[in-house]
């Protein structure tokens, strides 16, 4: 028999009460109060919090507190990549995230999600959808990244857009719900 937390990761309906995932999220708790009370010159000290707290992440990682995101562990994060003021990851499934991408203040990720059916919400259960962004993307402040998107390289996608459904590289995309506004050039 599968575990709340294998279920979780497999997309299936689980617990979040579950014991073992409510441990979990209350160490990762723990370890943004830490890197949201930490001061900018504590590089040392914010490196130690970031490694616990999200070890599958590449050198170069910048997060402006505050931060906060639900495991830590299940976000994949390339080189180079800087959060602004106040963002949050619910890395409920697998958040992957290319290298010298860029978050405006206040990106909101999602990849829990709820059943739309009344009688099985009101259960207590959930699940959630992986989220993926590509490498060299710029995603301006405000934006949302609903469940089980994938957002192709080199995108930009504008400020206040809410995310529904998978954007292709190489666009300017935004709105709500966010659309492909534009091709982007390549540079020669």
């Amino acid at each position: 028999m599968k575990t709340e937390k294998e279920k979780m990761l497999a997309g299936e309906m689980y617990d979040p009460l579950d014991k073992q995932l409510s441990e979990e999220r209350l160490q990762a708790r723990l370890l943004i109060k830490e890197l949201n009370d930490s001061r900018e010159d504590q590089t040392e000290e914010r490196s130690r919090i970031l490694k616990a707290l999200i070890p599958h992440a590449g050198p170069g990682l910048w997060l402006q507190p505050p931060f906060y995101c639900d495991y830590g562990s299940n976000m994949v994060i390339g080189e180079k990549v800087f959060f602004n003021f106040n963002c949050v990851v619910l890395d409920v499934m697998q958040v992957r995230i290319g290298s010298r991408t860029l978050f405006g203040p206040n990106v909101q990720i999602y990849t829990a999600t709820h059943p739309l059916d009344y009688q099985v919400r009101a259960s207590g259960v959930e699940y959630a959808k992986p989220v993926s962004i590509g490498e060299d993307v710029w995603v301006g402040g405000s934006a949302v990244i609903c469940p089980g998107v994938s957002i192709g390289d080199r995108t930009v996608i504008g400020a206040g857009s809410v995310v529904t459904r998978a954007i292709p590289a190489d666009v300017f995309a935004a709105g709500n719900p966010c659309r492909v506004i534009r091709h982007l050039l390549e540079h020669a």
